[in-house]
């Protein structure tokens, strides 16, 4: 049985999708034991008239909410008995297996280091994203912000951590890992990309080169890896370019009625589009590096995209043990 721990509280639609999407993950997997952490008299409120095994779905009390106008270390000491603190507490004493959350990032983050500390060989844990690609695959990526500085030996832990989660819980079988640099010659970018290039040549038989940032999306890398720095601003510019293209779109479909009858037309292509580029299908990621699994679900996730997370992610992670491998994997390259 895979124990999780389900922060009830974070993100902009808790509770009410953040419970629906777990009791979907427990009804989908015969394995799930569900703890849905939070203030018990507002779980059993939004639990009343729903169907769910009443044997796996647990209640944790947690009075105190994060929330994203909290300073995240602040948080953390203040608000121990908070849903997401809580949340980490019950991986720390072994009393789950796996947390996921949509609350708060940095005080996720914070708490996950300060709770449950680093995995052994791991010096900077890493925010993970998997985005769609255009070719309808998906692509790790790695750092997106946890560390704004980041130095070789880092990149190449994040290489390491990224290539085990690609395989194991995406199921892509020989993970190409790639440098984010400004050109794909090895003579490209700043020291310490150079340094970082050299060596995940060395020690990562899976490495592939530099790519540049305009072909992360075209699939030809399963990870990218870089500094919280670059990968955050790689992120957000993914994120707007996307909504801005489909806002566009929808203006120029509304103009006229010619425009209105082509939009009808391909309305089932233009989903098909949409569904590729939505962060929903894969729900969450992990936070890699980190002492416990321990899953980031998307801020605004709605009740699909925490199901998503529950199943594709958190329920894998812990299933393939995915903590354990990085730990052997880190052993054997120190050794």
């Amino acid at each position: 049985m895979i124990r999780l721990a389900l922060d009830t509280m974070g993100g902009d639609h808790a509770p009410a999708e953040i419970i629906t999407g777990g009791l979907r993950a427990v009804q989908d997997l015969d394995d799930l034991q569900l703890y849905l952490v939070g203030p018990e008299d507002i779980l059993q409120i939004h639990l009343q008239g729903k169907s769910y095994p009443k044997d796996r779905v647990k209640l944790v009390h947690a009075p105190e909410v994060i929330t994203n106008d909290d300073a995240p270390v602040m948080a953390v000491r203040r608000k121990r008995n908070s849903s997401m603190m809580t949340a980490l507490t019950m991986v720390k004493e072994n009393k789950a297996d796996v947390m996921a959350s949509a609350g708060n990032t940095g005080a996720l983050m914070a708490g996950a280091v300060l709770i449950t500390k680093r995995l052994p060989g791991i010096e900077r844990p890493a925010l993970t994203v998997v985005a769609p690609t255009f070719n309808g695959d998906n692509v790790v990526l790695l750092d997106m912000g946890a560390n704004m500085d980041a130095k070789a030996d880092h990149l190449l832990q994040y290489g390491i951590m990224g290539k085990i989660y690609a395989r194991e819980v995406l199921q892509k079988e020989s993970p190409r890992v790639a440098l984010l640099n400004v050109g794909v010659e090895e003579i490209k970018g700043n020291e310490q990309v150079k340094k970082a290039y050299q060596l995940l040549q060395e020690n990562l038989p899976e490495f592939a080169g530099n790519i540049e940032a305009r072909d992360v999306l075209q699939g030809e890398a399963d990870v990218v890896v870089c500094d919280g720095f670059v990968g955050n601003i790689l992120l957000k510019t993914i994120e707007g370019v996307a909504s801005g293209l489909f806002a566009l779109l929808k203006d120029a479909f509304a103009q006229n009625l010619k425009n209105k009858i082509g939009a009808a037309l391909l309305l089932p292509e233009l989903k098909q589009v949409r569904a590729k580029l939505d962060y929903a299908e894969y729900g969450g990621a992990p936070l890699l590096g980190v002492g416990c699994a321990c899953i980031k679900c998307h801020g605004s996730s709605d009740a699909r995209a925490v199901h998503n997370a529950i199943v594709s992610q958190a329920y894998r992670f812990v299933r393939q043990d995915v903590n354990g491998q990085i730990k052997k994997e880190l052993t054997d390259l120190s050794q």
